[in-house]
């Protein structure tokens, strides 16, 4: 091959190298326009979809701390129930040492890491209330306390209708009047928790009292139906509607089965509160989502109110545990709380109705499904109490 021939063949490859180098695949100007479309479309939405992942995270990080809200370490799950088997003995005091003593946690236990009395800005005791759990029979016990202590206690005026939340004006206008009330003194309402802090105001001493939530609601269900009772609810409130036969005669156990609306129809969906059936929401606040009937979210809130801003929350269930709790805990306001209690025991039952606990299998299944997440709560509740007890009653054990 000659030299000019070489070269001219070199050129041609270069210039099928080029060819290629360069090459262009020309798309139509509307393809472009529709793949620029498609990438901004799907922008916005993973925009959208991170945005309301990151508000449900929001909403759920009180669920990101178990052990926080575990009276005794564990999870929610052996609390409410599913392994009942495993841990049937778990829910007792005994049960509750012997579960502390197995893992390690009984030489750890320091009542004062457990008692926050201490955190409380003012000698102040705020029992908001919650409804047939014998309320009436630890406020008459407070009073006599108070007596005996140099305290007053306060209830508040009885309202025609409330509504199951309150604003923020109105919880800043409870939190006014009981600034006003000065120290040394305590006050009893049906209300929900209030962050004081919010409002500026000092921390007062949270007490409360609770019950097996199914029972709770068997209670108030007969007790709003007793005649005596009624006949009361009547003259205080001229307006309300007179009811049927059946209302009375009706068991709790027909009622339910039939799911009779609105007084036993426990689903989450049903916004009636009228058989207080929200065993969580006085202990978790005015929010919109403490409102939900056996909510995760709403439970967990509520064991955080419990763990951090409770000084006691007790059950006359447990009598002698509780009063004894309230006499190391808050030995201002409840100091011989035993010993005036038992002395005249007579003198703080009140208003108490008889009725039929018994449950029909049916409506106990029915009733534990709907209720399980309240349950998990009352047994977290009642476990912190015994937790308590322990830690300053090892000596019994």
């Amino acid at each position: 091959m000659s030299l000019n021939a070489e070269r001219s063949y070199k050129m041609k490859l270069r210039d099928v190298e080029n060819a290629f180098k360069y090459r262009r695949i020309p798309y139509p100007k509307r393809s472009v326009e529709l793949i620029a479309l498609l990438a901004i479309s799907c922008t916005f939405f993973l925009f959208m979809h991170t945005n309301k992942l990151n508000s449900r995270l929001k909403e759920m990080e009180v669920k990101l701390q178990p052990s926080e809200f575990s009276a005794l370490g564990l999870t929610g799950n052996h609390i409410s129930g599913h392994d009942a088997g495993k841990h049937d003995d778990i829910n007792t005091l005994h049960g509750t040492y012997q579960y502390l003593k197995s893992t390690g946690q009984l030489e750890n236990l320091d009542a004062a890491q457990l008692n926050n009395t201490r955190n409380a800005d003012r000698d102040f005791v705020f029992y908001n209330r919650l409804e047939k759990t014998g309320s009436q029979s630890m406020t008459r016990l407070m009073k006599q306390l108070g007596d005996r202590l140099g305290y007053d206690t306060y209830r508040n005026i009885i309202r025609l209708a409330k509504p199951i939340t309150d604003s923020d004006e109105d919880e800043r206008d409870l939190v006014d009047q009981l600034f006003e009330l000065g120290e040394n003194a305590a006050y009893v309402e049906h209300a929900n928790w209030i962050n004081f802090t919010k409002h500026g105001s000092p921390r007062p001493i949270y007490i409360n009292m609770v019950r097996d939530p199914i029972q709770k609601v068997i209670s108030a269900y007969y007790y709003q139906r007793h005649p005596l009772i009624f006949a009361q609810g009547m003259m205080r409130n001229p307006k309300k509607r007179i009811q049927t036969k059946d209302y009375f005669d009706t068991t709790f156990n027909d009622c339910v089965r039939n799911r009779i609306p609105p007084y036993c129809v426990f689903d989450a969906h049903n916004p009636f509160n009228g058989d207080w059936r929200r065993f969580s929401l006085h202990l978790c606040g005015n929010s919109e989502i403490c409102t939900h009937f056996n909510s995760e979210t709403t439970t967990q809130i509520a064991k955080r109110n419990v763990e951090r801003e409770y000084a006691v929350v007790g059950s006359w269930e447990d009598t002698n545990v509780t009063l004894a709790v309230l006499e190391a805990y808050i030995p201002r306001f409840f100091a011989n709380a035993r010993s005036v209690y038992y002395n005249k025991t007579d003198k703080f039952t009140i208003n108490k109705v008889s009725h039929d606990t018994h449950l029909d299998k049916d409506v106990e299944e029915y009733l534990r499904s709907s209720f399980s997440f309240e349950i998990e709560l009352y047994l977290f509740i009642k476990q912190r109490l015994y937790k308590q007890y322990i830690a300053v009653h090892n000596d019994e054990f």
